[in-house]
């Protein structure tokens, strides 16, 4: 088990990809600490199937953010790998955009990945070894429409990324984003009422004209695809793979 004695933070891993990657990562030996929201039972019962401990921070909130990882430091240790997975997304055209959407989706989508890595980048740093791994999307590339705070935010995601890589460089430490396309998950699921709304559309015509329309397999990305990348990225093979945006997404940004 390449993760044996580490330990690892995934945000937003209460569900979907996250969940998958905090599998994966325990599943390897890590330690893990788990933050999301959810039904308290379901996370109780998740934390006892991986080992884990749950922090509930709300991302939105820095000193929320700041207590989860001094938090983690006391119970488990410092961070060896941070995976920066929690978002949120709201769909409607940019003149009615709700400011307070947009407020929430940077917050949590990109200012939060901000405040973790800072905080958990100096034990890193120290050890000579860690692992930023930040889930941005295809939308850290390309842009549709009726997203902007979404994909303003993951190209945020992508930029900083780049910038903790060369900071970070002869530190032992990498940093990288996984850009999936669409994945079957909850956050993709609850999007598509928006979205019919927004483009008069069917549940099916979303779906399959919307949703799998850049997608050249025509299939969604599955949460634990994502999570066997992100061990890959924690192995020591993958020590020269740094400030990259790995792309998953079907073939999607390479049209």
């Amino acid at each position: 088990m390449i993760l044996q004695g580490k330990v690892a933070l995934v945000t937003g891993s209460t569900s979907g990809i996250g969940l998958a990657i905090a599998r994966a990562l325990a599943a390897e030996g890590a330690a893990v600490m788990l933050n999301g929201f959810g039904d308290p039972a379901e996370i109780e019962r998740l934390c006892r199937d991986l080992g884990a401990v749950h922090d509930g921070a709300d991302l939105a909130d820095p000193q929320a953010i700041e207590r989860m990882l001094r938090r983690c430091e006391a119970e488990l240790g410092a961070p060896d790998v941070l995976v920066n997975n929690a978002g949120i997304q709201h769909v409607s055209p940019v003149e009615s955009f709700p400011p307070d959407k947009w407020d929430a989706i940077v917050a949590i989508n990109l200012s939060a990945v901000f405040h973790t890595t800072r905080l958990a980048l100096p034990a890193m740093r120290s050890k000579r070894w860690g692992r930023v791994i930040n889930t941005a999307s295809a939308h850290s590339l390309v842009a549709s429409p009726n997203k902007s705070a979404y994909v303003a935010a993951k190209h945020g995601v992508a930029g900083f990324t780049k910038t903790v890589a060369l900071e970070a460089a002869r530190d032992g430490v990498t940093v990288n984003c996984i850009s999936p396309g669409y994945v079957w998950t909850p956050l993709v699921e609850n999007q598509i009422p928006d979205t019919m709304k927004a483009r008069n559309l069917t549940r099916e015509q979303v779906m399959n004209d919307v949703l799998l329309a850049a997608q050249p397999t025509k299939r969604f990305v599955t949460p634990e695809e994502v999570a066997a990348l992100a061990v890959f990225l924690c192995r020591d093979e993958a020590a020269s793979i740094t400030g990259a945006n790995l792309s998953m997404d079907g073939g999607w940004t390479a049209q």
